[in-house]
Order: C-alpha cells, then structure tokens, then sequence
C-alpha cells in the first residue's frame, strides 16, 4: 500500500439534456443518469447505485485483505448493500445501509472465524466509515 494521504480525482461532464459522462484517468468511462426515483431513465449507472456499488465492493475488497492477513481459506463472497435515501431535517439523504454478504467456505475452514472476519471487513470499510449513514450487515457463511 502506497504511503496516505492518497488523492483520487474523477471528473464528469454533461450537456443539459445528456447522460452524465465521468471519467478518471486510465479508467473506462461510465455513463450515468438520475435513477427513475428522480426522473430519470433507469437504466443507467446513477450517483445513488455507483455508492451501493462502491459499499458492496469496498466491503468485499476489505474483506479479501482481512481474510488473506488472517490465512483464511475461502471460495467466494457476494455481498449487496441496500441504500435507504430519505430526506432528514430538510435534506435527502442516505439514512441507513444494509450490507448482506454470503461467503462460501471449503468443509474445513472454521465458520465463527470466518463470520468474525466478515464483521471485521465491515468495520474496515472506508467507504462505509466516511458516511454518515448508519449501517448493518447480515451475514451467511456456507460451508462447501
């Protein structure tokens, strides 16, 4: 891991009636809208499903250090997180994050650590840490 602080610039364009372009350097570009809840399409990437995505992948990639720091064998992880946007004191936004994530284990690999690990990633994940929403995770370890 490099050295902190590290910096990370992405930048976004637009015209007035276009999707929303963003960019950031070496990266492919993704094309993003309001989500239907606001008008929008549906159909594309939006502001409130990239920060799902980014608390389900930072999650999982939290996990994978956690679990290769404390040897442990595992097959796979799927993880989703569920945003509750609501408006709070005149502002909308993010209110709660349910974070559901099932990992698969080989027969021999001790479930309770496993479990401990995956509470471990969700307390490790900056993604969640910087938000002010609170959190919960649920989860499912299934033995191969």
């Amino acid at each position: 891991m490099q050295e902190l602080p590290h910096h990370y610039t992405v930048s976004a364009s637009a015209g007035a009636d276009d999707n929303v372009l963003v960019r950031a350097p070496d990266l492919p570009e993704i094309v993003t809208a309001a989500p239907a809840e606001f008008g929008g399409p549906g159909d594309r990437w939006s502001p409130e499903s990239l920060l799902m995505a980014a608390v389900a992948d930072c999650f999982i990639l939290s996990f994978r250090a956690i679990a290769r720091a404390s040897k442990l064998e595992w097959t796979d992880i799927e993880c989703t997180a569920t945003g509750t946007l609501d408006r709070v004191e005149r502002v909308t936004r993010f209110t709660e994050v349910q974070v559901s994530a099932t990992l698969r284990i080989p027969a021999d690999t001790d479930p309770e650590k496993a479990d401990r690990l995956l509470h471990k990633a969700e307390q490790a994940c900056l993604i969640t840490n910087s938000m002010t929403a609170s959190t919960a995770l649920t989860t499912e370890v299934v033995s191969d």
